[in-house]
Parts: structure tokens; C-alpha cells; sequence
């Protein structure tokens, strides 16, 4: 088993059964940074049924896309 990163638009927050997931809800998940998609985890081999059919990505992957302007400011404040 290891863990999988999905990422949903914002407006499907609603239909996330926290219980399934990493987060425990809305306020504890990381939004990008314009506030339109949010990512979740799991670490069961079983894909939740509100996640079927959206793209699951690994570790690494999921760094790599984080790491991006769409997620990550690259002029933080302070700097």
C-alpha cells in the first residue's frame, strides 16, 4: 500500500467524506494558490468512490506539481 495524491477542483470539496482521507476537512487541505483546485491523499489500496476516475499521483509526482507557480509562490513574502 502507499500513498496516493488526487487533486479536485475546489467546488468538489463538498462531496469529500473525510473520513476516507488523509485530511480531516475543508480548513486542513492545501488549495493552489489562486484558491481553484485542492489535493487530497489516501493510503488505501481501495480509491475512495468520490475519487473514481480522477488522476492518482505518487510522491514524487505530486511534489514536482506542487512545486509549480500554480501552487507555490515563487516570490514568497519576506524574500
Amino acid at each position: 500500500m502507499s500513498r496516493k495524491y488526487v487533486i479536485i477542483n475546489a467546488d468538489e470539496v463538498d462531496s469529500v467524506d473525510f473520513s476516507q482521507v488523509d485530511e480531516t476537512s475543508a480548513d486542513t487541505i492545501r488549495y493552489s494558490l489562486d484558491g481553484s483546485k485542492t489535493l487530497v491523499k489516501f493510503d488505501t489500496d481501495t480509491t475512495p468512490s468520490f475519487l473514481d476516475g480522477k488522476t492518482q499521483y505518487t510522491h514524487s509526482e505530486i511534489l514536482t506539481i506542487l512545486a509549480t507557480d500554480e501552487w507555490t509562490d515563487p516570490n514568497p513574502p519576506g524574500e
